[in-house]
């Protein structure tokens, strides 16, 4: 099934060896996710005369919310009997395994507390706002996925299909989706609305519209692309809809009634 017009991927995931530490092109982008995000934050919050020392807590909870939920959520919902078996290598986030599902949900927690202990402000407030930093970090996260040749798709004969060298786990080697840069591309294009409704639409003055925006949208995407994925656990396989798709319907039908609230829900925080 291999075809002339594939693209031959087989980039190294490491940038550069440092003594016994490693440079990866997925830690990079993550961290990346964070410093362009905290650099939109502060814009945002100096175009609402907000207090910038509240960029700098948003960012702390942010890191510890997402890298927390991420972790557990690959651990529970991708290999629960294994990490069960073995508590302690849910530490060794080095190892790899984190979950985009489980780093909303964690990170809707930190921020929940950011609310009650530092804005006094609805969490519908500062979600509005994050989800547009969360939109870019999920276009650099999945690039991070195509450097480490993960998140990967299904077999075509498509022309752009990619031949992922280094995902030894999905042989035979023939032509695939490059369903990591599907999903990376389709949220750039969601921050860019997102981006356009926050700053020229004034969106944030309906309380909850950003945030369901985000979660309407960015779910049903995911849950579409992931047609086109291998699985990326074994008891998937004789799964109708993989784990993905499963966590992604109920943020998708939170994302609706978030729209449909925020007519009711005007803001004068703007």
């Amino acid at each position: 099934m291999t075809s002339i017009m594939s693209i031959v991927w087989n980039i190294n995931p490491t940038i550069l060896h440092l003594g016994p530490l490693q440079i990866r092109w997925y830690g990079l982008l993550y961290a990346t996710t964070f410093a362009i995000g905290y650099y939109i934050l502060l814009k945002i919050f100096r175009s609402e005369s907000i207090d910038e020392e509240w960029a700098d807590s948003v960012l702390l909870y942010m890191i510890i919310g997402t890298i927390i939920g991420a972790r557990l959520g690959h651990c529970l919902f991708y290999d629960r009997s294994y990490y069960l078996s073995n508590p302690l290598e849910i530490l060794m986030i080095w190892k790899g395994g984190l979950a985009s599902h489980g780093g909303v949900i964690g990170n809707i927690t930190a921020l929940w507390i950011f609310s009650k202990k530092i804005s006094k402000k609805p969490l519908l407030w500062i979600t509005d706002r994050v989800a547009i930093l969360v939109l870019l970090g999920g276009f650099l996260i999945r690039t991070g996925n195509l450097m480490n040749s993960e998140i990967i798709g299904k077999a075509t004969t498509l022309p752009w299909g990619f031949e992922f060298v280094r995902a030894t786990y999905a042989y035979p080697l023939v032509p695939r989706h490059p369903a990591q840069m599907y999903e990376a591309f389709y949220y750039l294009s969601l921050f860019i609305i997102i981006l356009f409704l926050y700053w020229k639409k004034d969106a944030s003055k309906k309380l909850g519209l950003l945030t369901g925006f985000f979660f309407t949208f960015t779910f049903l995407g995911r849950f579409l692309i992931e047609f086109l994925k291998i699985e990326q656990s074994a008891f998937e396989k004789s799964m109708f809809l993989n784990m993905g798709q499963i966590l992604s319907i109920p943020l998708v039908m939170i994302g609706i009634y978030l729209i449909f609230r925020s007519k009711q829900n005007i803001s004068d925080e703007k």
